[in-house]
């Protein structure tokens, strides 16, 4: 399975930015489809950190406490593609995204390279 993310960036505090985490590798008789997908964050000195989660069949989305009303999960199914839209962006949320396959917990693949978000005026 391989995970790879883009569209971060440096961006001033309040603004937007829209990561993208395209998937591949899925097996066969387990595609991408099947799995819930999540994105987490890691920023310098600090443990990796859930921050957003969306099931397989997008009925459901969670949201870590720091990011409920201004960030959205969302996926494309067709496309095997997962998108977190991150608004009113503040210096906290600074870190490097990566997206992982699973709802909540990775449950398939390994870490990525991560997209890096800097927010700073």
């Amino acid at each position: 399975v391989q995970l790879v993310e883009s569209g971060g960036g440096l961006v001033q505090p309040g603004g937007s930015l829209t990561l993208s985490c395209e998937a591949s590798g899925f097996p066969f008789n387990s595609p991408f489809s099947r799995y819930g997908m999540s994105w987490y964050r890691q920023a310098p000195g600090k443990e990796r950190e859930l921050v957003a989660t969306i099931n397989y069949a997008r009925t459901m989305r969670e949201y870590a406490e720091f990011v409920k009303g201004r960030f959205t999960i969302s996926r494309d199914n067709s496309e095997n593609m997962v998108t977190l839209q991150m608004n009113s962006l503040k210096p906290e949320d600074t870190a490097v995204y990566y997206c992982r396959a699973g709802w909540r917990t990775p449950v398939l693949g390994t870490w990525g390279q991560g997209t890096q978000v800097t927010v700073s005026s």
